[in-house]
């Protein structure tokens, strides 16, 4: 384990250009967030799949439905919280006296 002497620097600049496309995988926050939303949409959207098959008559059991409707309800409310902290930490930083 290496140990930084205090006076030199803690982050290391990037060895890519601010141009140049990144490597794969290298997602940054906002691609993160995105990916997190299509998938809290795509679970509202089986969701609403789930209660039609029910409603119309298909072989899904009510079991099944509610188990999409409470995967859809869960992910949603963590979304949210999610959007909450950020917006907190958004204000926190612009509370900063600089």
């Amino acid at each position: 384990m290496a140990i930084t002497p205090i006076g030199a620097p803690a982050i290391t600049a990037p060895t890519t250009p601010a141009g140049a496309p990144r490597p794969a995988g290298a997602g940054g926050f906002g691609e993160h967030l995105h990916d997190a939303l299509r998938q809290v949409d795509s679970l509202q959207h089986q969701a609403d799949q789930a209660i039609n098959r029910l409603a119309t008559g298909e072989r899904q059991s009510l079991h099944d439905t509610m188990i999409a409707l409470e995967q859809a309800d869960t992910s949603f409310k963590l979304m949210m919280q999610i959007r909450n902290k950020i917006v907190e930490a958004y204000h926190e930083v612009l509370r900063m006296q600089v």
